[in-house]
């Protein structure tokens, strides 16, 4: 199992997020369709083959197939066969995490910048360390010269061994609002020589400067392709990340759901009409130097780049603490 994992919010969703959360909700309200989804697992089979094994008409098959695509749940494409061609499907995630509810409270509102890979604002690393774009390597491999390249605003991945990777986001909310969370996603993995299944790595992120938390990536995944991975990249180089999510609230820091740190909004200096300085880093003092890669939405397996949301609240709202407040 890669642990590719996709956090969903039901809290309110509106719009277009809406429509994909009932989507979603729809496609796992079937046993056929649950059922497809634990066959497949980390493989990619033929539509044909899913229905053999599953006992399922062909018909019938494609017809969950296309429900779960349409979630979001499954990828197909097309692949020449022996006679024309064949649809192959593989599962997009081995983990949903559901946020619910938790009961009425004012309306607040969200923002979300999305911030490539390649647009840091300060930068400092060590080999092994490059960055990429979907066609070629950005300036010279193990030289952090490569780094100030004018294309690096192209790269799709970025790896290095020590040191960090910082950008800087605007805050778009309403003066006088109280910032309730930061949540950032982003596609990493470590950084082995080549890929490894079994090398751990502490990846941390700084937020505003204050460390929020470290999580340890378990590998540097490689063994199949990733599903965006240009095809001019090498089978035995770094493949693809986990999508994780880290979140910054009222009560602590979250990665995934899962408790990391008790840092909070009121901790990280937020203010009206200044970025908000994202840093994401290996330290050489860890206990895991295990280095990082990190994926843009043209390699890997998510096509997104480093995602901020920023969820607020009325300032009137008492279950936001005050030092959380867009000053």
């Amino acid at each position: 199992m890669t642990g590719k994992s996709l956090h969903v919010d039901f809290r309110a969703p509106t719009g277009n997020g809406a429509a994909s959360v009932a989507a979603m909700a729809r496609a796992l309200a079937s046993d056929t369709r649950i059922t497809i989804l634990n066959y497949l697992g980390d493989r990619i089979v033929p539509v044909a083959e899913i229905a053999q094994d599953l006992g399922l008409p062909a018909s019938t098959a494609n017809m969950h197939i296309t429900i779960l695509e349409r979630a979001g749940l499954l990828h197909t494409q097309l692949q020449p066969a022996r006679r024309g061609l064949q649809k192959i499907c593989a599962r997009t995630y081995d983990e949903l995490v559901i946020s619910l509810p938790h009961g009425a409270k004012a309306s607040g509102g969200s923002a979300i910048v999305q911030m490539p890979v390649g647009a840091y604002s300060r930068f400092q690393v060590e080999p092994t360390c490059g960055l990429a774009s979907t066609t070629g390597l950005i300036g010279l491999l193990d030289d952090p010269l490569s780094f100030y390249e004018p294309g690096r605003m192209e790269a799709q991945l970025l790896w290095f061994g020590i040191g960090f990777v910082e950008y800087d986001f605007p805050v778009r909310v309403p003066t006088g609002s109280c910032v309730a969370a930061l949540q950032l996603s982003a596609e990493v993995c470590s950084e082995a020589p080549l890929n490894d299944p079994d090398w751990p790595s502490d990846i941390s992120l700084w937020i505003n400067s204050v460390l929020v938390g470290t999580w340890t990536s378990p590998a540097d995944f490689g063994g199949q392709r990733g599903r965006l991975t240009p095809s001019w990249w090498e089978d035995k180089d770094s493949q693809y990340g986990l999508l994780k999510r880290w979140r910054v609230g009222t009560e602590g820091t979250t990665i995934d759901g899962v408790a990391l740190s008790p840092v909070t909004t009121a901790d990280i200096g937020l203010r009206t009409g200044e970025p908000v300085h994202v840093r994401i880093g290996i330290q050489r003092d860890a206990e895991n130097v295990g280095g990082v890669n990190l994926f843009g939405r043209g390699f890997g397996n998510y096509p997104q780049d480093i995602e901020l949301r920023i969820e607020y609240e009325p300032a009137s709202d008492p279950g936001v603490a005050e030092g959380g407040r867009a000053r």
